[in-house]
């Protein structure tokens, strides 16, 4: 070999000795190491529970999940992978709040249960209810609802902008929604005053911004209106209560989207103001 090559290549050599010894250790990657180490759900976490619970010093968290998500696998596993992440999210948030420095050592812990129950199935549409009782050391506990619409072919989520023709004026349905509102509250609150589009500090809600679910009537598989799911604070003060107010399909039918318009038919068996009474409140 010549003498400059051989130079050349000592010299490589070298140079690569004195990286390596100079390059800093690469720590190995553990769980704890990860941003979401304590949001991971193994697959075998994902696949099959119904429940999760769990207690600790700071917070006790709970899911309930319904029986007719278990032939959706997929959405089973969705469903509980996130919920479950979140909380988890919600513990290590409350361990950081009620160790924080100067925080009174006598607060009670935080709590979050998290129940989705089955709320109406046509052929094409699974549809949830999720109620979540969150209390997080304020004045008073939370009960949060939303909804989850689930097309079983396709084996993804939907949504109200799905349901409808592209482009449909939702105005009528925005009225039918306002109107139940106004009812339901003249019920609940005597003498009080009606709410419109731009009224303040409370407004009647559109229901493109509004949580909804299916609900079914007298028509086996099918749906036969929307449930749409007003919070607390979103109509009225926090002692009002949420709404829970069905609308009829006849309200909407024209306006239903080619693919899922034969999802619904038939009648409510109840219209306007179906809130449910109040549930005990969860005890750990």
């Amino acid at each position: 070999m010549a003498r400059p090559l051989r130079f050349l290549l000592l010299t490589a050599a070298v140079a690569a000795t004195l990286a390596a010894c100079n390059r800093e250790p690469e720590a190995p990657e553990t769980p704890a190491a990860r941003p979401d180490a304590a949001a991971l759900v193994t697959p075998a976490d994902a696949a099959a529970p119904m429940n999760y619970e769990s207690k600790t010093r700071w917070a006790d968290v709970r899911l309930t999940l319904p029986e007719a998500i278990k032939p959706q696998t997929d959405l089973h596993a969705r469903l509980y992978a996130e919920e479950v992440r979140k909380l988890r999210q919600f513990v290590e948030g409350a361990q950081g709040e009620l160790t924080e420095a100067g925080a009174a050592t006598d607060r009670p812990k935080y709590e979050n249960a998290v129940t989705i129950t089955a709320a109406g199935e046509t052929a094409k549409l699974l549809s949830l209810k999720r109620s979540s009782f969150d209390y997080s050391g304020g004045a008073h506990p939370n009960t949060l609802t939303s909804g989850i619409l689930w097309d079983k072919a396709l084996k993804r989520q939907i949504g109200l902008a799905d349901l409808f023709r592209k482009g449909a004026d939702m105005t009528v349905l925005d009225q039918a929604l306002c109107s139940a509102l106004n009812t339901a509250k003249r019920t609940r609150v005597p003498g009080g005053g009606s709410l419109t589009f731009d009224s303040k500090p409370f407004a009647c809600p559109r229901v493109v911004t509004t949580a909804f679910v299916l609900t079914p009537g007298d028509a086996s598989g099918k749906a036969a209106g929307l449930t749409f799911l007003i919070g607390p604070y979103q109509a009225g003060p926090y002692v009002e209560g949420g709404y829970e107010l069905a609308v009829p399909a006849t309200v909407f039918r024209s306006l239903l989207a080619a693919a899922y318009a034969g999802e619904f038919g038939g009648q409510l068996t109840k219209a306007g103001d179906v809130t449910p009474p109040p549930a005990p409140e969860p005890t750990a």
